[in-house]
């Protein structure tokens, strides 16, 4: 009983890894990407706008699916840009705001293509490096799982539980580690841009030091250069 209890085991396990990153390649969905179909999907991106620019990404997102979607201006001009999103119907459902940051969660979509626009306009010589994080999450994918498993007459639903929650913990991990690299990019960008402030500025100063003090040597040596004439030697 113990060697069959084992091989169980290890049957329900290898079944889970396979389900975790089985793709379905029906007639309907074989123009879709792969990784559209999977449970969760997490993109990092540093896009750069030009000045007076608006760029749209667009991101597919499943019937029933959580999808998150926030940006952080990393560098450039006044450190602020636009961010709107429109929904598979066309609907802007996030209206544009010029802020340094922002984010937009819609907790249970109806499915499609989400449109997610970093906008420029209003810079009109200064481009911006923008960091743009996505996440598409299927938490019910997990109930899909289970009713699989339950056909082999295995009981996994605490273990269902337990990966559940294990999902939505890694997916706000990585929310929060976007931010934070997002942050850091941003203060590392203003870290060099001050150092090499600070450089520039050192070395003008030095410049107009160096020909201030040569400008004052010179008209210093000119009051003490006195000139012998003629009539000073006939008079001696």
């Amino acid at each position: 009983m113990a060697t069959l209890t084992w091989h169980t085991f290890l049957l329900v396990a290898n079944f889970l890894i396979i389900s975790v990153f089985y793709v379905k390649t029906d007639a309907q969905e074989a123009h879709r990407p792969w990784y559209e179909n999977l449970p969760a999907v997490a993109m990092d991106y540093k896009v750069h706008v030009e000045a007076g620019k608006e760029d749209c990404y667009f991101q597919y997102v499943q019937p029933g699916a959580t999808f998150y979607a926030s940006y952080s201006v990393v560098r450039g001009g006044d450190g602020m840009a636009g961010f709107a999103v429109r929904n598979p119907t066309g609907q802007i459902v996030r209206p544009y705001q010029w802020l340094p940051s922002g984010d937009y969660t819609d907790q249970s979509s109806t499915g499609g293509y989400y449109s997610i626009c970093i906008d420029n306009q209003f810079s009109r010589f200064a481009g911006k490096l923008i960091n743009l994080y996505i996440t598409v999450v299927k938490y019910d994918a997990w109930d899909q799982y289970a009713k699989e498993i339950e056909a082999l007459n295995v009981n996994m639903e605490n273990f269902t539980v337990a990966i559940g929650l294990v999902e939505r913990n890694i997916n706000n991990m990585l929310q929060y580690q976007s931010f934070g690299r997002t942050r850091e990019a941003r203060d590392y960008a203003l870290l060099l841009d001050n150092n090499s402030y600070v450089q520039n500025f050192s070395v003008a100063q030095i410049l107009v030091i160096f020909v201030t003090c040569s400008i004052q040597v010179y008209f210093v040596r000119k009051l003490f250069d006195i000139k012998s004439t003629g009539s000073t030697r006939n008079r001696i």
